[in-house]
């Protein structure tokens, strides 16, 4: 029977135990993944604990708490705070989601905090999002047009045409969507993944882009856009309620379509 093991060097290893806020009333328990490369170790789980009377509800004021007053040494990335930015991407209880949308109390016992899945770490909770970026440029995500723009107005569209882009305009590329997809996580350096995908879409059915022929040609290649097989991680993991997944659908369809 085969067996698969993680890499000796990728085993994770329990942590340190940071204590905190031990005897609070209202204490909750983080377990927190650490890897700093610099230090040649394996990563492992820290504990901490925060009395939550004293912190904000959600799971980014518990680290921001942390890192304030516990261990500055934890790294993770935040900005916004507001689900604007997608900077705090991360896998918390088991699933990819924002740090600052998501509630403490949603989480039954212990809250497990993990950088994004099967993504190379820079350190703790900050994934490589270098080749995410990469792809998210291949598809060209601005406007193609040969015709000269109106020389007194914008490019105007129907409200039915800017409906079609308003959902897949609204993604903030946090990748909670492509690191929730098994297709991804095996086939990322050929398959574009949802994220980079809903944003081609995105442009496809712009009625004001003029490179349609040319971006579905670009897609159409046994990785870049069909390695997708409908599982909708994507769509149940975007913390925007977008739908990756039928957009995919949509690109698939075209192709079709186009051959008859």
């Amino acid at each position: 029977m085969a067996q698969f093991k993680l890499p000796a060097n990728s085993r994770v290893k329990p942590g340190k135990d940071h204590g905190g806020a031990k005897d609070a009333p209202n204490k909750r328990e983080f377990q927190v993944y650490r890897y700093d490369p610099a230090t040649g170790e394996n990563p492992s789980v820290d504990q901490y604990s925060i009395d939550m009377d004293e912190c904000g509800p959600m799971v980014l004021d518990a680290l921001i708490t942390i890192k304030n007053e516990i261990d500055p040494t934890l790294s993770f990335r935040r900005s916004c705070r507001e689900g604007i930015c997608g900077s705090c991407a991360m896998n918390i209880d088991g699933t990819n989601t924002l740090a600052c949308l998501k509630p403490v109390e949603e989480v039954k016992g212990p809250v497990r905090i993990y950088p994004l899945p099967h993504m190379p770490v820079v350190r703790d909770l900050v994934p490589d999002l270098t080749n995410f970026y990469a792809q998210y440029a291949s598809v060209k995500p601005w406007l193609e047009a040969k015709t000269p723009p109106p020389p007194d107005r914008e490019r105007l569209q129907s409200k039915e045409d800017q409906e079609k882009i308003n959902d897949p305009s609204a993604c903030i590329l946090c990748a909670c969507c492509s690191t929730s997809c098994p297709s991804y996580w095996w086939n990322s350096d050929r398959y574009l993944g949802p994220a980079a995908l809903l944003q081609a879409y995105r442009w496809i059915v712009d009625s004001r882009d003029e490179s349609t022929g040319d971006r579905l040609d670009a897609l159409e290649d046994p990785f870049r856009l069909y390695r997708c097989h409908t599982i909708l991680n994507c769509t149940k993991a975007c913390p925007k309620d977008l739908n990756p997944g039928k957009a995919i659908a949509e690109i698939k369809k075209m192709m079709t379509d186009r051959q008859h």
